[in-house]
């Protein structure tokens, strides 16, 4: 009796070892399969940002959603200089070049503006091609919150981290809304917060995040 009890252990043993990688395999797929998706873009969001530098610019001329069109281009000055990372040193008064993007399902909504900066136009007019971010946008003012007088470009730091990956901000004075994301293509998104249309004067300042596009 004894004998049969211990081989029924022993058979007992023998299966639970069996089964326990099959567990093990099993909790494993099911773990997976619980990862959020978004982990994979993620990653990529925060190595992209990690190759990113902050950067104070100036819009050159008025951007006005009823007057712009798809694959126009709104340039804006840098107001400080800045050292890419892999990348050359772009100095004040560099012209950054956006592109108005199309929209189609919202081709007749005039109060929604989307721009990707793409290029970073030297004074010796070489082209370095540029992935950027906005990360802040503010309307003109001749002095800052001190009443000290500021510059174009500079009524505002760029305090951007590299720990940031998304943002939503308005600027009370235009009205206007930015939606941005590292991940994204495109450098953000601007909306309209009243009743007329997305328009930013000539003058304001736009806080980038940027890097150079190696795939540019």
């Amino acid at each position: 009796m004894k004998r049969e009890f211990a081989t029924t252990l022993s058979f007992a043993a023998i299966a639970l070892t069996l089964l326990i990688p099959q567990f093990a395999k099993a909790r494993t797929a099911d773990d997976s399969k619980a990862e959020p998706a978004d982990v994979p873009s993620r990653m990529g969001q925060r190595e992209m940002a990690g190759l990113m530098v902050p950067a104070e610019t100036t819009l050159t001329e008025t951007l006005d959603a009823r007057k712009a069109q798809p694959g126009q281009q709104v340039r804006v000055t840098v107001s400080k200089p800045i050292q890419l990372k892999d990348g050359p040193r772009l100095p004040r008064g560099t012209e950054l070049v956006a592109t108005v993007v199309a929209d189609p399902a919202n081709a007749s909504t005039a109060s929604k503006l989307e721009l990707r900066f793409t290029q970073a136009i030297l004074k010796g007019g070489k082209v370095v091609p540029i992935k950027a971010t906005i990360v802040g946008i503010y309307s003109p003012t001749s002095q800052n919150s001190e009443a000290y007088s500021v510059t174009a470009g500079n009524q505002h730091p760029n305090n951007w981290k590299s720990s940031s990956l998304q943002f939503d901000q308005t600027d009370g004075e235009s009205g206007v809304e930015l939606k941005s994301d590292i991940a994204s293509e495109n450098s953000g998104m601007l909306l309209s917060t009243k009743k007329g249309v997305v328009k930013l004067p000539a003058g304001s300042s736009i806080a980038l995040a940027i890097a150079v596009d190696k795939n540019g």
